[in-house]
């Protein structure tokens, strides 16, 4: 039988990145198999739908690189189905009325057990699961009869899902017995947990597969990153990009033990990955990440640009702070200033007439001006680089005066020069 497997959100609200994780593990898994990919909105409590966090879904897994195979199912549009077959087990007498709602009986001796793929052998004793409502009074049916009977309608051969399920699992087990239906392969992946040992939350920063692309993060980052939480093809290899992710997941390597969110690591991943990409294409994310987050900067400047910062920053939302001199004034630090006014009006007299104008020329000119002045370059190019960048870190600064060209480069010079003496 080919992998057939799934990924349920609820549309509660943003696509948690413990979700996305899981998604990721089950479309490698799937797509290393040869398998399919499905995706189900698990949708049974209606107050709580949000038609829009359905499409952020869908937006979120197709920008982390996630196709899924046929269309997207809802959990509402099977609750008929669902009803059907809980008045069948009533009347079959696996379940029974219990003022208004429905529990199904479970047995009372002996275990539920399963073999784990991650976590090996899981035995549960029947006497600790209590019957369980299956259909509301209201008559909806509960995500723990809804879910399983899914699993079964869509021919699941594999469940992978948070290991925050275990205690769903014998309940969802006895049901799909109960229907004389193929119980599928479990593999309960681990929980995700901040770097001091507690459940990923606010307090450790983004959460949401939307906050991370907000924050700048490549997709191919997130993969990568996201791939490495719990999984590991030989605890060695670190870089790895789709294709070779695709070709060495196995589910079995997959640890039972919680996987650490390390934000420092994912910093410094996606910045391998911003300085792996062709200068045009370095561009081309910038200008993206750059409209989707309001910026109306021009793109043929931020284009210009972009190559003076590629070996710099470690997240596209770094280049506004590194880079937003290029495209606004300035205001630099009177304290950083201290001392420059003679520097920066020679630097203004030996700009004012320099032919060409290009980066090599401006170097050689300060370079010489800060001779004449006895400054180190150090002492000589820190005023400058405060004058016309505003702040004491920034791009190459022969390259960004090129670049600024040579009238914002003087008046900003004669600016600081006067904040300055």
């Amino acid at each position: 039988m080919a992998v057939r497997v799934r990924i349920a959100p609820s549309p509660t609200g943003l696509l948690h990145i413990g979700t996305a994780s899981t998604a990721l593990f089950n479309w490698l898994f799937a797509r290393h198999e040869g398998g399919e990919f499905r995706l189900r909105i698990e949708n049974t409590d209606t107050s709580r739908e949000v038609a829009e966090a359905v499409d952020q879904i869908q937006d979120s897994l197709r920008w982390l690189g996630l196709d899924w195979d046929g269309p997207v199912t809802f959990q509402l549009d099977r609750m008929d189905d669902c009803r059907r077959l809980a008045e069948q087990l009533v009347a079959e007498g696996k379940a029974y009325e219990d003022e208004g709602a429905i529990r199904f009986r479970m047995p009372d001796e002996g275990v539920t057990a399963w073999d784990d793929v991650v976590r090996g052998r899981v035995e549960v004793r029947n006497e600790t699961i209590e019957d369980l409502v299956i259909v509301r009074s209201d008559g909806r049916p509960t995500y723990n009869f809804a879910s399983p009977l899914e699993d079964v309608w869509d021919g699941i051969t594999h469940v992978i899902r948070g290991d925050d399920h275990i205690s769903n699992t014998p309940k969802q087990l006895n049901i799909i017995s109960a229907v004389a239906a193929d119980v599928p392969v479990y593999a309960h992946v681990p929980m995700i947990f901040g770097m001091d040992g507690k459940k990923l939350s606010k307090r450790h920063g983004a959460q949401a597969v939307e906050d991370f692309r907000a924050a700048g993060y490549l997709p191919e980052t997130m993969m990568n990153f996201l791939a490495l939480l719990g999984w590991a093809p030989d605890g060695e290899t670190t870089i790895m990009n789709r294709e070779e992710l695709l070709r060495r997941f196995d589910l079995t390597r997959v640890s039972p033990s919680p996987a650490q969110f390390d934000y420092r690591k994912l910093d410094w991943m996606n910045g391998v990955y911003l300085r792996e990409l062709p200068p045009e294409e370095f561009a081309h994310r910038l200008l993206l990440w750059l409209g989707e987050n309001g910026y109306d900067w021009p793109a043929e400047l931020v284009t210009r640009t972009a190559p003076l910062v590629q070996e710099k920053i470690a997240k596209l939302s770094e280049f506004p702070g590194f880079a937003g001199f290029f495209f606004g004034d300035v205001e630099p630090g009177q304290a950083d200033l201290d001392g420059g006014a003679p520097m920066l009006a020679a630097a203004d007299e030996a700009l004012a007439s320099l032919e060409p104008f290009d980066a090599t020329a401006i170097e050689a000119a300060l370079r010489d001006t800060a001779d004449r002045l006895g400054l180190k370059p150090r002492q000589a190019f820190q005023p400058i680089r405060v004058a016309v960048t505003g702040s004491r870190v920034s791009p190459g600064l022969f390259e960004s005066i090129e670049l600024l060209g040579r009238e914002t480069t003087l008046s900003r010079l004669r600016a600081a020069a006067g904040a300055a003496g």
